[in-house]
């Protein structure tokens, strides 16, 4: 009988020992979920969290690779990253698409987490070139109030980390974290970009074009590319507003804006400076570039009249003015470089308004 009650002890010693370590290890894991919750909600930059993604979270995990991609149909988010001086070439893990279709055979099932083998077809694209494929992957859904905003897509070199039976509870969970703050620090840095948008016309205002002159200038300088600014003012707009109304007088310079903008690259930047009066930055873009990208904005405009909210059809033209930065390595300081550089592009203009306009002059 002693016998008996000793083993039985013995037996629920080790019962109580298995529960204690059991306890102890979720522990360990609540408070590593925890932390990786921390720090995605700690992240109030796009920056940082794009840091947190991709090197803090994927080392705290065990992770070889981890990509994030943001479904960007009207270019919204590369636009502020853009203004954050965010290239995209430096975050080949940062991916964007226009619309859930290029997601592919992915598109129809991402309800839930996706995990399983790699297989090029089904995951190549979340983990382009020149990124070397997982041998394992989970694809999380980031979904805020029921839409598809991207998903964040985890890789392993263990072929067997993301098994399709393995649970997601943790993952799922991961995911709404992630969404929250995707969704937060993008609605953060458009606040941060509505302060430096023209509201009239959805473009950048001159504050805006101003800061971001001096930044490229002193990134001219360091890297030797090279630099163009173009001035660019709308004919007789004031006649426009005596005319037929400052109502239209503002539907021609949302039109000549979409018309300017439709003409650049991305990591050009553009901003309305000054009532009719738009400046450009085209960068990396030598002077004779530039005058052909001004001969199409300028042909674009004058070629397509702008349709009134009334019906109305009304022609429309603009001159411009070229300068080029003359050298990315002259001394002074930027602000005077950049006040000279401005000068030089309105010089420009002035002759070409001279010259009978709906033209373009190089200084």
């Amino acid at each position: 009988m002693t016998q008996d009650l000793v083993a039985e002890n013995r037996r629920l010693r080790e019962q109580l020992a298995q529960l204690l370590a059991q306890a102890q290890q979720n522990q360990a894991i609540l408070q590593r979920h925890q932390a990786f919750d921390l720090q995605f909600i700690s992240a109030d930059s796009f920056r940082e969290l794009l840091h947190t993604v991709f090197h803090t979270f994927a080392t705290s995990a065990g992770l070889d690779v981890v990509t994030l991609c943001l479904l960007d149909p009207d270019y919204d988010i590369r636009r502020i990253l853009v203004d954050l001086n965010i290239r995209l070439t430096e975050l080949p893990h940062l991916l964007f698409m226009q619309e859930e279709a290029e997601f592919g055979e992915l598109a129809e099932r991402l309800a839930k987490p996706v995990l399983g083998t790699y297989a090029e077809q089904l995951h190549g694209r979340m983990f382009p070139e020149p990124i070397t494929p997982p041998a394992s992957v989970a694809v999380l859904p980031l979904i805020r109030h029921g839409r598809l905003i991207g998903c964040m897509n985890l890789g392993s070199a263990d072929g067997a980390r993301f098994a399709p039976n393995l649970s997601t509870e943790f993952i799922e969970h991961l995911a709404s974290i992630v969404a929250i703050c995707v969704e937060n620090v993008i609605n953060t840095e458009r606040l941060k970009h509505i302060g430096l948008t023209d509201p009239l016309t959805g473009v950048n205002n001159r504050r805006y074009i101003e800061r971001r002159m001096l930044e490229e200038i002193g990134r001219s300088r360091r890297q030797g590319y090279a630099l163009t600014c173009m001035y660019i003012d709308i004919d007789h707009f004031k006649q426009i507003n005596d005319r037929i109304g400052h109502q239209a007088g503002d539907e021609v310079l949302r039109g000549v804006a979409a018309r300017i903008k439709a003409e650049l690259r991305l990591s050009d930047a553009l901003g309305r400076f000054g009532g009719e009066e738009f400046i450009v930055l085209l960068i990396d873009t030598e002077q004779a570039d530039a005058i052909n990208v001004a001969e199409r904005i300028r042909l674009g405009i004058a070629e397509h009249p702008v349709m009134l909210i009334n019906g109305d059809k009304l022609d429309v033209t603009v001159s411009l003015g070229v300068a080029a930065l003359e050298s990315p390595v002259d001394g002074g300081a930027v602000e005077s470089v950049a006040q000279a550089l401005v000068a030089r592009a309105d010089q420009a203009l002035y002759k070409a308004k001279q010259a009978g306009r709906n033209r373009v002059i190089a200084a």
